[in-house]
C-alpha cells in the first residue's frame, strides 16, 4: 500500500502600503486541539536546521498563531485539500497582534515531524520561510477521520 504525501507551496506576505484591521475572533482553546508531541518535535527539527545556520531559534506561540493554525488545519480536513485559503486574513490577525511578517508552510499525509520536515527542507519555498527571519510559530498539527496528518505552521516575526 503506497500512501500519498503532498506538499502545498509556503505563502508569505508581500509588503503592504495600509494596515487594515480584521475581526478575526478565534477562540483561543482551539490552540489546545494540536497534537503538541508532533508540533514540539516540528519545532525542535526546524530550530536543530536553523542552528546549522547561525540563525536564532523560533519560539512556540500556543495562543494566538495556534489557534489560527488549527482554525485552518479543520478547514483543510473539511474541504479535504491542503491550501492557503484566507492566508491574508490569518497574516493580518497576526498583524493586528504586533507582527512585522508572516508565513506559512501546510502539508498533508506525513506521518511524522521528521518526515514532514524534510519535505519542507527539500521544497526551496518552504524551506525559504524556515530559514525566514521569524520568531515565533503556531501550529495546526491534526488527523482527519482516516487518521492522516495535516499540518499548518504559521511563522511570525515580531
Amino acid at each position: 500500500m503506497a500512501i500519498v504525501c503532498l506538499a502545498a507551496s509556503c505563502s508569505k506576505d508581500a509588503p503592504e502600503e495600509f494596515t487594515q484591521e480584521t475581526n478575526y475572533v478565534i477562540d483561543l482553546n482551539l490552540a489546545m486541539e494540536t497534537d503538541w508531541v508532533v508540533a514540539d518535535e516540528i519545532l525542535l527539527l526546524v530550530n536543530d536546521h536553523r542552528a546549522t545556520l547561525g540563525l536564532d531559534a523560533i519560539k512556540r506561540d500556543q495562543q494566538y498563531a495556534s489557534a489560527y493554525a488549527v482554525d485552518h488545519t479543520m478547514y483543510m480536513i473539511d474541504v479535504n485539500n491542503i491550501n492557503h485559503d484566507n492566508f491574508s486574513e490569518r497574516s493580518q490577525a497576526l498583524k493586528d497582534r504586533g507582527a512585522k511578517m508572516v508565513a506559512e508552510n501546510v502539508a498533508y499525509g506525513y506521518s511524522s515531524a521528521e518526515s514532514v520536515v524534510n519535505a519542507w527542507l527539500n521544497s526551496p519555498g518552504h524551506r525559504r520561510v524556515i530559514e525566514g527571519q521569524y520568531t515565533h510559530s503556531g501550529f495546526g498539527v491534526l488527523k482527519n477521520s482516516e487518521g492522516r496528518y495535516y499540518y499548518t505552521q504559521l511563522f511570525y516575526r515580531k
